[in-house]
């Protein structure tokens, strides 16, 4: 059974390695891809900014060589910073390889100082919104923003319920980024973190989102490939 024709030009499907096995890493990022992800979302956290204490640059470079799909073309890692302060970690994490680095703005002092120094790094420049944090902090700085992710659980946890606030919240964002690609014609991924399932993805894409972040609900499984598969048709949908 292969993957069916990939949806990725327009929706991305991101698993994230928080709610897998930590003692197969390698081998659990390996059959994700196989399966058909279209990117590996890497959660950091810091038992600071957010509860828990999870990994840091050493396991983003040792998963590098393995984020590759079967004809050798790169799966970006797509690193989420629960961390503060966080300008600290930002070049440690581009020279371990990551390809998106999305940060708090409650975490930095500068956002705009923090987003030029993601970009400086090499890497494309993410902002993330908690459930209660207005998007007035893309006011200023849009033009320095590849992605935008917002949470729809608070985060430090994994497994949580989506909070449907979040659907408004997409659709939001979505006007925002409209407006810069007009102006710019430059790419921005609108991606959503939490509680995303098969039985809901759908409604999240109608909302604006096209990038979905999925842990338990995906490494949770037995099958990830049916899994990603039944994603993909609810996404299908959309696209009709």
């Amino acid at each position: 059974m292969c993957p069916p024709e990939s949806v990725s030009m327009t929706f991305r499907l991101a698993p994230s390695i928080l709610s897998a096995d930590f003692a197969s890493l390698g081998e659990e990022v390996r059959a994700v891809i196989a399966a058909g992800a279209d990117a590996i979302h890497f959660d950091v956290m810091d038992n600071h900014f957010v509860p828990n204490l999870t990994i840091g640059p050493m396991v983003c470079e040792a998963l590098r060589p393995h984020c590759k799909r079967a004809d050798g073309s790169k799966i970006p890692i797509d690193v989420h910073l629960m961390v503060k302060p966080v300008d600290r970690i930002v070049p440690d994490f581009a020279k371990a390889g990551a390809d998106i680095i999305s940060f708090h703005p409650e975490a930095s002092d500068h956002v705009d100082r923090t987003l030029g120094l993601i970009r400086e790094s090499g890497c494309k420049a993410g902002l993330v919104f908690n459930p209660a944090t207005s998007l007035s902090y893309l006011d200023y700085v849009m033009d320095k923003v590849d992605l935008i992710l917002i949470m729809s659980v608070n985060p430090g946890f994994g497994g949580q319920k989506f909070i449907p606030s979040a659907l408004a919240k997409l659709a939001e964002a979505k006007k925002r980024i409209a407006v810069q690609v007009e102006k710019s014609g430059r790419e921005i991924w609108l991606e959503v973190d939490g509680g995303v399932k098969a039985d809901n993805i759908a409604d999240i894409a109608r909302a604006g989102a096209d990038t979905f972040v999925a842990g338990s609900a995906i490494f949770g499984q037995s099958d990830y490939l049916a899994t990603i598969n039944a994603m993909r048709a609810e996404l299908a949908k959309v696209r009709e």
